[in-house]
């Protein structure tokens, strides 16, 4: 919205600067990171009144969560979306259609997760919507917001995927929009189990929306994509101010879900940043690089799919508790040290999948 300040500009003063995605990115970090600080505490305060009992506890988790877990509020994934919403309204050009398809998958899983959220809390259960219905809703979203990505790409970028070190881009084509399907709900799904300790699951979540930024700012111009041999993507470069505000409404809602945590994000948070990551990655065309610079993600998701899938194969179990977060809970880890060793570990994909865009 403030970026139509430049018709008022000349080229030489203040308002030309409006023109600088760069300069509308601080600007969307700081609004983010204000509306945190401002409206963390109010909210916390409002949950707690209503959630009596706060975010349900399973009695099957790791003894630790029940005696310091309990009580404690959920939803707090509100405060990141109102943050990242008037951020991205504030300082983005809102006639890129990437920028509102972004956001539309964001508030979409957003308001499945808030959904589920409110279900748990109500009826003081771990048990919200059920996670066929969480699909069915998530792909169909998924399949709106990949249709629209493709309408959005070039006539010789549609139905084509990046691949990390190779150069030229492979043709999916009819399997591009399932494929692109998938990328979003397993995003959004894989995030969503990653968020099971105290700020476990949004500091990756800043990190991965960072390089994605870079990414979407970098394949967004065509001097940067000449240079790396990248798909250029017009219009993607929008996406910077996005990202720069979930970046700053995270590190506003870290501030209370430090460990110990005041609140949770809950799936209102975690789907919606997932699937905001998911749907950066089809805009972007960078949807395999988002498998490394999100392979936390990937490895919390596959830790549960091989526990299911083996229990029930074999009645035993290959990891103590999943996600494997749980597994070096059960095998002694204090939390924040689990915590502060995945952080590295998402920080050190990021940086390899940062530098795909350099290696060819």
């Amino acid at each position: 919205m403030l970026y139509w300040l430049t018709l008022f500009s000349d080229g030489g003063d203040f308002f030309n600067l409006f023109r600088y995605i760069t300069f509308r990115a601080g600007g969307a970090f700081f609004t983010a990171l204000v509306f945190g600080f401002l409206f963390g505490q109010p909210l916390i305060n409002l949950l707690r009144r209503r959630q009596k009992h706060g975010q349900p506890i399973r009695d099957d988790g790791p003894e630790s969560h029940i005696e310091g877990k309990a009580g404690t509020p959920t939803m707090g994934g509100v405060l990141i979306l109102g943050a990242v919403v008037t951020s991205s309204l504030f300082w983005a050009r809102l006639d890129v259609g990437f920028v509102w398809m972004v956001l539309f998958v964001t508030i979409a899983f957003g308001a499945i997760g808030f959904v589920d959220d409110y279900q748990k809390v109500t009826r003081n259960s771990h048990a919200g919507v059920s996670g066929r219905v969480r699909l069915a809703i998530g792909f169909v979203i998924a399949a709106v917001a990949a249709y629209w990505a493709v309408g959005m790409h070039p006539e010789e970028l549609q139905n084509r995927v990046a691949i990390p070190v190779v150069s030229g881009l492979v043709n999916l084509g009819i399997l591009f929009l399932p494929f692109a399907m998938l990328v979003i709900v397993g995003s959004a799904n894989a995030v969503n189990l990653t968020d099971g300790l105290d700020g476990l699951a949004i500091m990756p979540v800043m990190i991965a929306a960072g390089s994605l930024g870079v990414i979407a700012y970098t394949v967004g111009r065509t001097d940067f994509t000449q240079y790396l041999g990248i798909n250029y993507v017009p219009g993607t470069g929008e996406i910077l101010i996005f990202t720069a505000g979930l970046i700053g409404g995270g590190l506003g809602f870290l501030w209370y879900n430090a460990p110990p945590a005041a609140v949770f994000m809950g799936d209102t948070g975690s789907l919606a940043l997932g699937g905001a990551l998911g749907a950066i990655a089809v805009a972007t065309k960078h949807e395999i690089v988002l498998g490394i610079i999100g392979g936390l993600f990937v490895v919390e998701a596959m830790s549960v799919i091989i526990q299911v899938l083996y229990f029930k194969s074999t009645g035993k179990r290959v990891f103590l508790m999943a996600p494997i977060h749980h597994h070096f809970e059960k095998k002694g880890w204090a939390e924040p040290q689990i915590v502060i060793r995945f952080w590295i570990i998402s920080l050190i994909l990021a940086l390899v999948g940062l530098a795909t865009l350099k290696v060819r």
